[in-house]
């Protein structure tokens, strides 16, 4: 099979990673990286052997597949020029800053029948994907705390954390949002640090989801509570603990709890996500996060900030 012929628009932080990551596919070429910064773009691609560029425009038509890792202003602009170019496009999340720039998007991919997929890296943790879809969770509990990182103050903490845990529970309850309650305050930035919000879904579930970027310590947690189990989700250290009703008693007409417990290896989430785009690029399936999926809980989180008075 012909490899793909990939770039990466975006060496920061993570951008760097991307093109790690491309260029070790063995069904993928790495051809560009692009940066606004041309020293930062010669770095990456001297390691990859690709070509440095300031402009991601003299690469429309030409590559087969993209990954866009610019801030979330620019998401829309690139990824509708590489969209309508003919290109298939991995974009970080969150998707676009509007859910009608995320709209024209999705409709652009579909027109150009290109692959539209969005950076939702949480859903790769092996843990997640541990996780058993057989019953409908009841009620969700959800905690994402971290230490302060000057890094991704330029959005409140829901875009920048909570948006995690709200793609993941919006993909488990599979249900429209019916109502949303949220409190939350701003402590070391002009954002909110530290928010809490209530979801109500039409068909009864409820997700309690807390968020900080001023904690002290580091947790990534979730508990589900479903008809007959109860699920932690250590995103962080990669378990799974499940607890079920038994067939035997702990106490006349009471069953007993049994506890199951899965810890997976730390794996590459970033990988697994790039090389799923690849996969689905080469077999026309649907990304298991895809444009409809990231302007979903784009659209959520923005009725969140809104509610915290965030812009």
């Amino acid at each position: 099979m012909k490899k793909l012929k990939c770039a990466v628009i975006g060496t920061g932080y993570l951008g760097k990673f991307h093109a790690q990551k491309y260029a070790g596919l063995p069904d993928c070429e790495l051809v560009a990286v692009v940066d606004i910064n041309l020293a930062a773009a010669q770095a990456v691609a001297d390691q990859y052997g690709a070509q440095a560029l300031t402009d991601y425009q003299s690469l429309l038509g030409t590559v087969d597949a993209v990954s866009i890792v610019v801030p979330t202003t620019l998401h829309h602009q690139v990824a509708k020029a590489f969209l309508e170019a003919g290109s298939h496009v991995l974009v970080e999340k969150p998707i676009t800053v509007t859910v009608a720039e995320a709209d024209e998007l999705i409709a652009i991919a579909s027109a150009n029948h290109v692959l539209l997929q969005v950076g939702h890296l949480e859903r790769f943790n092996p843990a997640v994907l541990g996780l058993d879809k057989d019953e409908k969770p009841l009620f969700i509990e959800s905690h994402r705390l971290s230490p302060f990182n000057p890094r991704a103050n330029d959005v409140s903490v829901v875009l920048d954390l909570m948006i995690h845990d709200i793609d993941i529970i919006l993909a488990l309850v599979d249900s429209e949002v019916e109502r949303i309650d949220a409190s939350g305050t701003a402590v070391l930035t002009q954002g909110t640090d530290i928010a809490n919000a209530r979801l109500l879904f039409k068909n009864g579930c409820v997700a309690n989801v807390t968020a900080s970027r001023i904690s002290m310590k580091l947790e990534r947690k979730m508990r589900l509570f479903r008809p007959s189990s109860y699920i932690a989700v250590d995103f962080q250290n990669k378990t799974l603990t499940k607890h079920r009703t038994g067939s035997k008693e702990m106490f006349p007409g009471i069953p007993e709890i049994e506890t199951e417990e899965s810890v997976f290896e730390s794996g590459d989430a970033l990988l697994a996500e790039i090389q799923h785009f690849v996969d689905c690029i080469q077999t026309g399936n649907k990304p298991l996060v895809s444009g409809e999926a990231g302007r979903r809980a784009l659209a959520t989180a923005i009725r969140i900030t809104e509610l915290l008075g965030d812009k």
